[in-house]
């Protein structure tokens, strides 16, 4: 075998190793999809506020059915009031926020509704875990809080509150409403729902930052691999020039 052929065949295994680290960055890159909540008056104490939600639609084969909702603390499930959404959708309160739904959207649709909030919590941010149900029963789980700054695979809703205004008090809460007494009426059971059973938020917010350690160390420990393999075969080629 000549030179001129082995360094051929070293210049093709360093590009196949260049493109090897693209595609693990491709791989491990955020998902495209998310969920946002936006607010009529971002301020801690405010009162009557709406809230409007959107969540993108990340699934090919079916369209959004569901979203439950954990209210953040502060704002209890019977202080919270439909206002907007899709045609046929009802909200219902449950233990810890609520849920929203009703027929499945057409596929590629996202999810936009709005709720009106008595009052907003002396926070500087409020955090409004959402788990999307799509009609083939797909759950997409936006319940990861970042801390510090860091970065989250699946972040949930997040709401950055501005100080009150002078003289901002809590009001006294109002009383407790069953979820028949809701700003809706309960809906029928979606299809999504009783086929896939809900675990607790918070729970599964532990269990997927733990997962996506993992995941992420095994990718990281690929991507180093690759680079050794690229940073040999790039020190050879000089070597046999020399």
């Amino acid at each position: 075998m000549n030179k001129t052929h082995t360094r051929a065949q070293l210049r093709r295994l360093g590009l196949a190793a260049v493109g090897a680290v693209v595609v693990v960055g491709v791989v491990a890159g955020p998902a495209a999809a998310h969920s946002e909540v936006s607010a009529s008056d971002p301020r801690a104490l405010a009162e009557n506020v709406t809230l409007s939600f959107t969540s993108e639609a990340e699934s090919d084969t079916a369209g959004i059915a569901e979203l439950r909702v954990v209210l953040p603390k502060g704002i209890t499930p019977d202080a919270v009031a439909l206002k907007e959404a899709p045609d046929g959708w009802k909200l219902t309160a449950t233990p810890d926020g609520y849920a929203i739904g009703g027929a499945a959207l057409p596929t590629g649709t996202d999810a936009e509704y709005s709720v009106t909030v008595r009052q907003l919590p002396d926070e500087k941010s409020l955090a409004f875990k959402t788990l999307e149900t799509y009609g083939d029963g797909k759950i997409a789980r936006w319940i990861e809080v970042p801390a510090d700054g860091e970065k989250v695979d699946n972040p949930a809703p997040l709401l950055e509150l501005k100080a009150a205004a002078p003289g901002a008090k809590p009001i006294a809460p109002g009383p407790s409403a069953s979820p028949t007494q809701s700003a809706a009426p309960s809906p029928e059971p979606s299809t999504a729902a009783t086929s896939a059973p809900v675990a607790s938020a918070s729970a599964q917010a532990t269990s997927e930052k733990d997962a996506g350690s993992s995941t992420g160390a095994i990718i990281g420990g690929i991507a180093a691999g690759i680079l050794l393999a690229a940073a040999g075969t790039f020190w050879w080629l000089r070597r046999d020039r020399a």
